[in-house]
């Protein structure tokens, strides 16, 4: 008999570990060429500002995942195809933009999972504005760095620990 490795759904880690995680609120859509991802968290907090978000995924992700806590704005997109392909190049597992992405056909041929709230054309600025590794809030939810991400198209949860 052979065993099955542990399901990373997060329905099925939400009905073993449901007293540990946050939910954040249903208001992410799927762009990356890969639906479900996790890892440990690293958090951007920035405002119509990317800089610091291409200078996270020019860096080694060794399986992590970039959290950015972009106001929500939806006044402009804080990641394009060209970083989604660094993040895909240098090994982050995702990427959870709380504002928007663009650029969603490059998107969805990168091998990197990619949420947001949604899509829009215009590039923001660079200016280099922002917080690195701080505990980031929205979506219902507290993020912290080294905290761990599940995703897939069920939603987003979000653990202290590594569940599995």
């Amino acid at each position: 008999m052979t065993s099955q490795p542990p399901s990373l759904a997060t329905t099925d880690l939400s009905d073993a570990h449901a007293e540990a995680l946050q939910y954040c609120a249903p208001v992410f859509r799927d762009y990356g060429g890969i639906t479900a991802f996790h890892g440990p968290v690293s958090t951007l907090k920035v405002f119509e500002d990317n800089v610091m978000v291409r200078a996270a995924v020019e860096t080694k992700g060794k399986g992590r995942v970039l959290v950015v806590d972009g106001a929500g704005s939806l006044n402009c997109a804080l990641f394009g195809g060209n970083l989604a392909t660094l993040a895909a190049q240098n090994g982050w597992a995702g990427v959870v933009v709380y504002g928007c992405i663009r650029d969603t056909f490059e998107l969805a041929a990168e091998k990197v999972g990619v949420k947001a709230l949604a899509a829009h054309p215009k590039r923001s600025a660079r200016m280099g504005a922002g917080e690195k590794d701080v505990p980031v809030r929205f979506a219902g939810v507290t993020i912290n760095p080294d905290d761990w991400l599940y995703a897939d198209a069920d939603g987003i949860i979000i653990s202290k620990t590594k569940l599995i």
